[in-house]
């Protein structure tokens, strides 16, 4: 390692590989599907025991209310588990604000519940890269940090829903990341050690279409027919992507007997817009779409959703302190390593919501891995060790440094 000052190696030298790992195989064996509040409930305890150890404040939140579209059409509540905050030295003048999720993709009945070495450095297993690996490294990083005599003041954020959207926790993303200097989210680089910079914001949508029922065959002009309404919505929808907007229609869900005129479907549909603007034109769009089929097919539609994941532009201060970190990570890397990787990515996160409030984050902090969202997902583990030295020594910068204007 280059470039660190004696402060700075001392800070590093204790931070070891074995205990980090050791928390992330054990948080892995927990099953923490969005949906599994049981198993939401005993990740949220695991993780208040272990950033107990850091000093200030830990405390559980109860989640905002959510409701979604059933496949009858109506809205149902949607139960999440709480989110865990950690807050060490609020009063302080700058702070920062640290996020990660406790929760996963897979379901409590999903097969992939299993950790498995594939080999000496690759740890295949349900949420290691996303990502329970970089929740581990952070408290590490931040429990080195903490024998430098620090100033800086941060909250630690772990919410429960960040795989189905953060909407339960976006209210809180929101309040906590007012005031702070900068973030750091702790979604996993690619195995490379690339790190995402923009990325589009994300809107999910149901549109519930209410037609009228009829005999299919003694008189179904007198029927209007939801489903055929529902599919030239999602056939305008997908046409009017362009560039720098994607509109994916997902799902109809509806319909019934061949004899009878469906009076009842629902389309599920995602768009990601690159920039504000285009989250702006793309909701006029969808607005327009939907009044348009309405007419045409002489059918109600209720549009339910929105873009809660606004896009991520990269800003002068977030080029500040993507320029911290890459110096930390060359000051970190041994003489000839690569230097680190930046790259546009079409996937959100909360780093999304984090940047809308106008703080500069870097939201892919976590342990290097790949084929997220899969049973074939895994973790680098030895960068573990080394992601924890980065966040230690990128806390201790902005601590004695600050964020270059």
């Amino acid at each position: 390692m280059t470039g660190l000052s004696a402060e700075e190696q001392a800070l590093l030298a204790p931070i070891e590989r074995a205990p980090i790992l050791s928390h992330t195989l054990e948080w892995a064996s927990i099953n923490s599907g969005t949906g599994n509040l049981q198993g939401l409930a005993a990740m949220a305890g695991y993780l208040a025991d272990a950033f107990s150890q850091l000093p200030g404040t830990v405390r559980l939140v109860d989640p905002a209310p959510v409701q979604t579209v059933d496949a009858r059409g109506q809205l149902q509540d949607v139960g999440h588990g709480r989110h865990l905050v950690l807050s060490v030295r609020p009063d302080a003048a700058r702070r920062v604000l640290l996020t990660g999720h406790m929760d996963t993709v897979y379901a409590r009945e999903h097969p992939f519940q299993a950790c498995e070495w594939l080999d000496e450095d690759t740890l295949n297993g349900p949420g290691t890269a996303d990502m329970k690996g970089g929740l581990a490294l952070m408290l590490a990083g931040l429990a080195a940090y903490e024998q430098t005599a620090p100033t800086l003041g941060y909250d630690v954020l772990v919410n429960s829903d960040e795989e189905t959207g953060s909407l339960s926790s976006a209210g809180l993303i929101a309040e906590l990341a007012q005031g702070k200097l900068a973030a750091l989210t702790y979604e996993p680089g690619l195995p490379d050690g690339s790190m995402a910079r923009a990325r589009p914001g994300s809107g999910n949508y149901a549109a519930v279409v209410t037609g009228r029922s009829a005999h299919a065959g003694r008189n179904p002009g007198d029927g209007r027919n939801a489903l055929v309404a529902a599919s030239d919505l999602a056939m305008r929808l997908a046409a009017a992507a362009r560039e720098g907007l994607t509109v994916n229609p997902a799902r109809i869900e509806g319909g019934g007997p061949n004899n009878m005129v469906p009076d009842l479907a629902i389309l599920h549909f995602n768009l990601r817009p690159r920039t504000p603007d285009l989250a702006e034109a793309a909701q006029a769009l969808v607005e327009a779409a939907v009044a348009e089929v309405g007419a045409a097919h002489d059918v109600g539609i209720r549009l339910q959703g929105r873009v809660s994941r606004p896009p991520k532009p990269i800003t002068p201060r977030t080029e500040a302190l993507f320029g911290l970190v890459g110096g930390a990570s060359a000051d970190l890397a041994p003489p000839g390593g690569r230097p680190m990787r930046w790259q546009d990515t079409g996937g959100v996160c909360d780093g999304n919501n984090i940047a809308a409030c106008g703080v500069p984050v870097l939201d892919t902090m976590g342990a290097l891995g790949g084929a997220i969202h899969s049973p074939q997902e895994f973790l680098i583990a030895s960068s573990l060790d080394a992601r924890a030295r980065l966040t230690a020594l990128v806390m201790h910068r902005l601590d004695r440094q600050g964020l270059p204007a």
